[in-house]
């Protein structure tokens, strides 16, 4: 039986889990969950996950969420690889993805992002909290890639949970207007993942829809 993915073709979470399925050779089905309709906090989503997010993956007779606990998983279940063998390796790719996860991606988040902009009553607007947010923790991340376990991508040459979070922030930044033109670490590293069959059937437009 397929995995089934509670998903939003914009959630850049959501985007990571699909792209971790693909590269462990995972077929899923999708069941969107709209978010600006405010589905993720109707009963049936917080039912499967109380924080009333996506995603939720059901798998294994399981529901796991949180996308990094998720790719952990798979890792884990399905020796995909995400992670590397060596506990200093697997600090400094769990060190990168957390970079993203962590330190971007939750105050990007859109329900701090309309906070911010309601609570300001206007004088900051959605493109600007996400540009000054974004911008220099990019260039952060950016700096922690000049390293010499930086291979063909973020650590080596092996596709990893740090290059997973990656490709949907470029993706989210670029939404944003955010620019990224000096990150050539990060978009050397992007371009190379966005080559790659399953990272490029992940994409947000696959996944869109009719959903504006």
């Amino acid at each position: 039986m397929n995995a089934i993915l509670y998903d939003y073709w914009r959630s850049s979470a959501a985007y990571r889990v699909r792209i971790a399925l693909g590269l462990a050779g995972l077929p899923f089905t999708s069941v969107p969950v709209d978010l600006p309709k405010g589905d993720q906090k109707a009963p049936e989503n917080l039912a499967r996950n109380p924080q009333g997010l996506v995603p939720t993956l059901e798998i294994d007779g399981r529901v796991l969420t949180q996308s990094l606990a998720i790719i952990e998983y798979l890792d884990e279940t399905r020796a995909a690889g995400f992670l590397p063998d060596d506990p200093a390796g697997r600090a400094r790719m769990r060190a990168l993805a957390y970079a993203i996860a962590m330190e971007i991606h939750p105050v990007c988040n859109s329900s701090v992002t309309n906070h911010a902009v309601q609570a300001s009553g206007g004088a900051i607007t959605a493109d600007a909290w996400m540009q000054a947010i974004m911008a220099p923790r990019l260039a952060a991340f950016e700096a922690m890639l000049d390293n010499p376990a930086t291979g063909r991508f973020c650590h080596g040459d092996v596709v990893g949970m740090a290059d997973i979070c990656l490709v949907p922030q470029l993706y989210n930044a670029r939404r944003w207007g955010v620019d990224v033109t000096s990150l050539s670490r990060s978009l050397d590293i992007a371009s190379r993942l966005e080559a790659i069959p399953a990272v490029a059937a992940a994409h947000p437009e696959n996944f869109k829809g009719d959903t504006p």
